[in-house]
């Protein structure tokens, strides 16, 4: 919840300029959604796909003031949407069981969900990251189907390392999506190869490199530092 008007155009502005006309990866913004027509004005012509942060697990229009359906979504011009982050479980009390019907719905109207897992620091110190993450997933195996699973992308995001300045170590972020595709491979092996998994705790220009270069980290969920369009730019550098 950053910014306005005045300060999402210098960004959107200072980005188009930033980034490659032809980038090498896939690279998404999510703007609040009061803001989504204006930065999916100011990224058209340009590689940078737009979703955003949330949307309604409900299928259709009705009586959820307040809420986003994903045909609306859709409608305007989305490609992606955020479900199940952590702020959103902790602040909002969402359910993975209710996550997992925001990835049905978005992909329902072929929106792509970037389904977000990850655990405490209460958690890790009590050895429970893993048991953690399956249970996250678990409702995602049984609402959608394995072709609806090809579509999807996963983001670990250790809540501990969000906004903290902690990051988890390569080595610590590798074992989790390790075990992540491991999970998915129990499903389909050729759909574990090609899941995206993403790192998302404090994602910045002089980490995403390292991070990047882990066998099972296919690019990150990045937060504080794309506010900065050229640390952001680093990033997505780094991910090429």
């Amino acid at each position: 919840m950053c910014g306005d008007s005045a300060s999402i155009g210098k960004l959107v502005a200072e980005m188009k300029a930033s980034l490659p006309a032809e980038p090498g990866v896939d690279i998404a913004v999510f703007p609040p959604s009061v803001y989504l027509a204006q930065v999916l004005v100011g990224l058209s012509g340009s590689p940078v796909a737009v979703g955003n942060q949330n949307v309604c697990d409900q299928p259709s229009d009705g009586a959820y003031t307040g809420e986003v359906s994903a045909s609306m979504l859709a409608d305007v011009g989305c490609r992606y949407v955020i479900v199940g982050h952590s702020e959103r479980r902790a602040m909002c009390g969402e359910t993975s069981e209710q996550v997992a019907q925001k990835a049905k719905q978005a992909l329902l109207q072929g929106l792509i969900p970037l389904v977000c897992v990850g655990e405490t620091e209460a958690q890790r110190d009590e050895g429970a990251t893993l048991e953690v993450i399956s249970a996250q997933l678990k409702p995602i195996f049984s609402t959608l189907s394995a072709e609806q699973l090809r579509l999807i992308v996963v983001a670990y995001e250790p809540v501990w390392a969000i906004g903290t300045g902690k990051t988890a170590s390569p080595d610590q972020a590798q074992e989790v999506h390790a075990f992540i595709r491991a999970l998915f491979s129990k499903k389909d092996e050729l759909l574990a190869k090609g899941l995206r998994i993403l790192y998302g705790g404090s994602v910045k220009a002089a980490n995403a490199g390292e991070l990047f270069a882990q066998a099972d980290i296919d690019g990150g969920l990045v937060g504080g530092a794309s506010l900065d369009a050229q640390e952001f730019s680093a990033i997505c550098r780094a991910a090429e």
